[in-house]
């Protein structure tokens, strides 16, 4: 008879620990790997009297030499990535540990150093993994954050060289939400929409960005002898913001906006008991309209 009953699963725990570590540290060699070889390569071009055909010659070359003897990871396109790859990233000792090759497959492809620094930042602060940070190249979140703050500062919240101070800093605007699975429709109910993000709560968390916590569905909230139910309540850890989406079909009409403003206020004064008496609390009320799928847009932050 054990007198222990977490021998077992510590022991995996263990196990499942080492495998992870071992999984990484090839990940890491086989990176440094096609980085050296990018950059003996890129050596070797520059050799040539026409650089341009004797590189041409010289990926058509080696590919012919590596790819039957070790496979399709060093084809045509394999051989130019490495090359790509050292051109891009010209100092070994500024390769991230944290990212596969995968990771580095996407980002050589990014077309500006200010996105290559960006991604590179999110993905370390967040722990992206690969799927999770092309989505968000390819729903352009560079370009997204950019429309409502300053490039300088979209990098430096990137980099934790400084917390935001705004909401217009991390949420972003327009919000692409193709993971919903949504068909598109002439017309949804509001429920339909607010359904498909609690389906997928993960996803949104994702695309809201850093810092967001769920808190509540349909929060009912009593005002002046009536009840109004808010769509959707989240926090923010970063901005000490709790973030209200209402989901809309219509055009919102300015007594639902000053309604809501109202909840806002109600709901905060409710959940500030959540925190800390020291926090310094703000709402941010987000009105989404489903028949543009999703466009947010987050007016001033309301003190209380």
């Amino acid at each position: 008879m054990l007198q222990n009953q977490s021998i077992i699963p510590d022991i995996k725990a263990i196990i499942a620990t080492a495998q992870d570590k071992a999984i990484r540290a090839v990940d890491n060699e086989r990176t440094l790997m096609y980085w050296t070889i990018g950059k003996r390569i890129f050596e070797e071009e520059q050799q040539g009297k026409d650089r341009a055909d004797y590189g041409t010659y010289l990926i058509q070359f080696i590919a012919q030499e590596l790819e039957p003897e070790y496979g399709s990871g060093y084809s045509k396109r394999q051989i130019e990535l490495f090359r790509q790859f050292y051109r891009t990233f010209p100092i070994a000792n500024a390769l991230r540990s944290q990212l596969s090759w995968t990771h580095y497959k996407h980002i050589i492809r990014l077309d500006s150093q200010d996105k290559i620094d960006f991604y590179i930042a999110e993905t370390v602060k967040n722990n992206w993994n690969t799927r999770q940070m092309e989505r968000q190249i390819n729903t352009s979140l560079w370009e997204r954050l950019l429309m409502s703050s300053d490039r300088k500062d979209v990098l430096a919240v990137a980099r934790n060289e400084k917390l935001p101070s705004e909401a217009k800093q991390i949420i972003k605007d327009p919000m692409v939400l193709e993971f919903l699975e949504l068909k598109r429709e002439a017309s949804y109910y509001e429920r339909d929409l607010e359904t498909a993000i609690i389906t997928h709560l993960q996803d949104f968390l994702l695309e809201l960005g850093n810092g967001f916590a769920f808190i509540a569905r349909q929060k009912r909230i009593h005002i002046d002898g009536d009840d109004f139910f808010v769509d959707l309540v989240f926090y923010n850890r970063l901005l000490q913001c709790f973030v209200i989406i209402e989901i809309k079909t219509e055009k919102l009409k300015t007594i639902k906006i000053l309604v809501n403003y109202k909840c806002m206020s109600t709901i905060t004064t409710e959940l500030r008991k959540m925190t800390t008496k020291t926090q310094r609390l703000e709402s941010c009320f987000v009105p989404i309209k489903m028949t543009e799928w999703l466009n947010l847009h987050c007016p001033k932050t309301t003190k209380i």
